[in-house]
């Protein structure tokens, strides 16, 4: 491809390495709510127990991973969180028999999964500092590209075993944790420590409740983070059951997240479009993002039936490919090395709304099916648009340097 002419060899290495990584992790998260649905027998709530539990980890390991980059360094953060990841996604077959020892796996998965993220962001932003926008979202193309053929094959897989799809995602973890070792150890070798190695202050002398108190950065955003991730739990906790109880299999869900990958690769032009005639900037794309959010669960809502599924669907990953950029470019823009500090902050925020809605819906779902849980979801993604506005307003200068401890 001609647009990947412009990188150097180790972004195209990256790409690859994140593609097939993401390919091998859609392989099982389109499907925890079906496996513990059909497969353990319990009900959607039960299902929406294990996500809040495994998200309940991916709070503290976003906050960790955020405040401790500059401790321990990319390469702990990163390697190990993602071999732990490897190494308890490995052993889920061993824990789906005991239900509290599957919960358990489920908590640590998502903890050592999430210690890497706010790590691999402010990586990319330091390392790549002047094109690092662009680059937040040919990585997050190439990572719906890994979801687009992971998810293709899920279904499918589900069929055969689901326990073959939580071994092939740890393999896939597994790998990309060598990947990473490798990677880092040759930067630090060719150009010494680059951010790689631990260092004594945790944000260059800063404290935590400084940090905390320059909320204009970070407190909206995060909130719109946590309602649209609350919302966007219709997905596993209201379109995934009522696919099962209409008696449609399995493939008919996993297409879904099939069309989302595809879509992300292929809409690209028309998003650029929306960037370039209604969101120039971060803080538009997130409230633009909202909005697309609120029409796909609108036309779920209105329908309820697979093809509005697959509009919905659409509209979600429209706003997906907007806000999914956009939030590590505006932190890493605006609050230069204490970057990895509030990418954690935002992302636990995030993942906070993982915890609540799962729950939330579940118990809808299994009160009275899928129109309850869209109700929630279109007046939870008007309340993201809203904290996303407040944002943009408070952050309205687009002109404004990463003063931030730069």
């Amino acid at each position: 491809m001609k647009w990947l002419q412009s990188y150097p060899r180790e972004v195209k290495i990256f790409l690859v390495a994140s593609l097939i990584s993401s390919a091998g992790g859609s392989l099982m998260w389109p499907l925890v709510t079906m496996f513990v649905f059909k497969v353990l027998g319990r009900t959607v709530t039960d299902a929406g127990l294990v996500i809040l539990v495994m998200s309940v980890g991916g709070i503290a390991g976003q906050l960790l991973g955020g405040a401790l980059y500059h401790r321990l360094g990319v390469k702990r953060l990163i390697v190990g969180g993602i071999g732990f990841n490897a190494l308890f996604l490995s052993l889920l077959p061993y824990g789906s028999g005991h239900w509290h020892l599957f919960m358990l796996l489920m908590l640590l998965v998502g903890f050592f999964n999430a210690t890497s993220m706010p790590a691999i962001q402010a990586f990319i932003g330091f390392r790549f500092a002047e094109r690092r926008g662009e680059l937040f979202n040919v990585i997050y193309v190439a990572n719906n590209i890994g979801v687009a053929l992971g998810t293709a094959m899920s279904g499918f897989l589900a069929q055969i075993s689901y326990n073959l799809s939580f071994v092939l995602n740890g393999l896939t973890s597994a790998a990309f944790a060598v990947f990473f070792w490798i990677y880092l150890n040759k930067v630090q070798k060719d150009e010494g420590e680059l951010h790689v190695q631990k260092r004594k202050n945790t944000v260059e002398g800063e404290s935590v409740k400084k940090l905390l108190r320059r909320y204009p950065v970070y407190l909206f955003m995060g909130v719109g983070s946590f309602f649209l991730w609350l919302g966007n739990c219709i997905w596993n906790n209201g379109v995934s059951p009522f696919t099962i109880s209409q008696g449609m299999p399995e493939w008919n869900y996993s297409i879904l997240w099939t069309l989302n990958g595809v879509l992300i690769f292929l809409g690209q032009p028309f998003i650029l479009w929306v960037k370039r005639v209604f969101a120039g900037s971060a803080q538009a794309q997130m409230t633009v993002s909202a909005l697309f959010y609120m029409m796909g669960y609108a036309t779920i809502l209105g329908f309820h039936n697979y093809p509005s599924m697959i509009a919905g669907m659409i509209f979600a990953t429209f706003g997906e490919m907007l806000i999914s950029p956009a939030i590590p470019a505006f932190v890493s823009d605006r609050t230069g090395k204490a970057a990895p500090f509030y990418l954690g902050v935002v992302g636990g925020m995030g993942a906070a709304g993982r915890v609540v809605g799962p729950y939330a819906m579940g118990m809808l779902f299994d009160w009275n099916g899928l129109i309850p849980v869209a109700w929630l979801a279109v007046g939870i993604a008007g309340l993201s648009a809203l904290s996303f506005l407040i944002h943009a307003v408070m952050n309205r200068d687009d002109d404004q340097p990463a003063s931030l401890t730069s």
